[in-house]
């Protein structure tokens, strides 16, 4: 009886198998083959991933569209921009202010002798005999991968494995609800290969890959740039399809012993582990400094987006330089932000319900029941746009100012940015300084079109985030490493309360505001500067 009931259980299992490959066949075949014209992307090699071209370089940068062949500053110009000529010489961002006022505005803060420090110490060996494979699955958005792949790295060193190229999470790289049309097809075909890769343990593995690294991270660099750390292959040898493996969900914030002790020890029974979350699976502190510096050089070194990525954004930064000096301000007022932290100040009802809404049916957010005054007098709100106007212009920063908007899409939209808008009219984003036909191979993918984000926030004159989440911390952490250039971190909670007073009236905009709003942040830096990273070493002056 229990021979016949498996014998069930497979033809059924089969026959579901068969089903779900013919779904996925006739989901790839029915998708029109549609072959954009955009021109290509010739990317020039730079020393620095970041580092913006020579004047030289960026007449190299050539795109062809259709027969034509011109340089990109006359052929690539968007037509709502080239309508309107760009002025010869960059805008005057003084506003009528004084230049010392200016000079201070912009200015980057001293290093104070901190500079980066990533070389290995003179006891740090190549990696030995790997004891296995590690594979893993990145969860969350871009910023949240990337931390979790440089954890991964220090993990795989930790344990003696061999790297796997990490797969990233399909919900944030396949597409998310900010980016339409959804490409239905492409998670259809995914889902249905996962499915095979289960029922066949892997055989399909080393065939297709539906979230692809090499499509957001330069794949070759990766592997090249940690070959003296970490062994990284890009999939498990065939041999190995059918080799002893164990799904393991690591323990949040581990350190050194946990690793080496029961991670390590799995190795006896296993020869592939797959790490089934990446985020937060190692502890910041008390790990040795080889291996901080190694997941410092991992994200600062080997991480090195895609070369279209790469492309796209100094595109986008050139563009945006072409105004002057910019601000770059990671504006944290979509849906999903909102709905998350259970804020509705200076929302309708209606919205305010709408984000209850999405709260309460989204399974994995714990919190549903939160008090929106209290969060905001916490300062764990994100500013909203008009917030932002008004501390923008407390700090001194003059209308004529450039701003680039890196964020999705704004709850609330133009209605929404209205007031920001009127304050500082020249507010460009992505999709204003690129074309459609620019912005295409990247539109429909969520991460791709954040990486563009954060280059051109790492590149700009002055970051500013509204609220401190994983894109803020990740953008703060790579400029200091650069070289210290300019972030101003709001502090909400204090501001909050001078918000509250204007709307009271109890104070005016003006030099008065404007005082207080700079003093707190002048405190504000001092403290925030001295939470540096163990890899950033202090040398003093004169053997002092």
């Amino acid at each position: 009886m229990q021979r016949r009931r498996r014998r069930v259980v497979v033809l059924l299992r089969k026959m579901l198998t068969c089903a779900i490959c013919v779904i996925a066949l006739v989901a790839l075949l029915s998708v029109h083959v549609h072959v954009p014209v955009f021109p290509s992307f010739k990317v020039p090699d730079f020393a620095d991933p970041y580092k913006l071209p020579t004047i030289t370089q960026q007449h190299e940068i050539k795109y062809q569209i259709l027969s034509t062949e011109q340089s990109w500053t006359e052929e690539l110009a968007p037509p709502h921009l080239s309508q309107t000529p760009l002025p010869s010489r960059k805008l005057d961002v003084t506003g009528g202010n004084s230049n010392s006022n200016i000079v201070k505005l912009w200015k980057p803060p001293s290093n104070r002798d901190f500079v980066p420090c990533v070389e290995p110490s003179s006891n740090y060996t190549s990696p030995t005999e790997s004891r296995g494979y590690l594979l893993v699955h990145t969860n969350g958005g871009l910023n949240q991968m990337r931390a979790g792949i440089c954890d991964m790295v220090a993990v795989a060193r930790i344990i003696n494995a061999t790297l796997v190229v990490p797969e990233l999470d399909k919900r944030s790289f396949w597409q998310d609800s900010r980016f339409l049309p959804f490409p239905f097809w492409k998670l259809a075909i995914c889902l249905c290969i996962n499915f095979l890769m289960i029922e066949m343990r892997g055989l399909f593995s080393t065939f297709f890959v539906c979230s692809n690294f090499s499509d957001v991270f330069d794949e070759d660099h990766f592997i090249n740039s940690l070959a003296n750390d970490v062994k990284v292959i890009k999939k498990v040898p065939k041999e190995l399809s059918t080799a002893a493996r164990a799904v393991k969900h690591f323990r949040s914030w581990s350190g050194m012993d946990y690793y080496e002790g029961e991670i390590a020890s799995m190795w006896e029974d296993y020869q592939i582990i797959r790490a089934a979350k990446s985020d937060s699976r190692l502890a910041n502190n008390n790990l040795p400094l080889d291996i901080q510096k190694l997941r410092c050089r991992a994200c600062y070194e080997a991480l090195r987006f895609a070369p279209q990525i790469e492309a796209m954004g100094k595109l986008l930064v050139d563009r945006m330089r072409s105004y002057g000096p910019y601000i770059a301000l990671h504006l944290r007022y979509e849906k999903d932000m909102l709905a998350f932290s259970g804020c509705t100040h200076d929302l309708s009802l209606v919205e305010a319900d709408e984000l209850r809404t999405i709260r309460e049916n989204t399974v994995h957010w714990k919190v549903k029941e939160i008090d929106s005054k209290e969060q905001r007098s916490k300062g764990y709100c994100p500013l909203t746009p008009k917030e932002v106007g008004i501390f923008l212009t407390a700090l001194g920063y003059p209308s004529s100012t450039p701003i680039y908007i890196a964020a999705g899409e704004i709850y609330g939209g133009d209605a929404r940015m209205a007031d920001l808008q009127t304050r500082y009219p020249i507010m460009m984003s992505k999709e204003k300084l690129a074309s459609v036909e620019e912005l295409e191979p990247f539109v429909n993918h969520a991460s791709q079109m954040a990486a563009l984000d954060y280059i051109v926030s790492v590149e700009s004159d002055v970051f500013i985030p509204s609220y401190s989440g994983n894109m803020a911390r990740a953008v703060e952490g790579h400029r200091r490493f650069l070289g210290h250039r300019k972030t101003i971190s709001p502090d909400r909670k204090a501001l909050v309360r001078l918000f509250d007073k204007i709307e009271l009236g109890t104070i005016r905009e003006g030099k008065s505001l404007s005082n207080k709003v700079i003093e707190i942040h002048k405190k504000r830096y001092v403290i925030f500067f001295f939470l540096g990273y163990e890899t950033v070493c202090h040398f003093f002056l004169f053997g002092i």
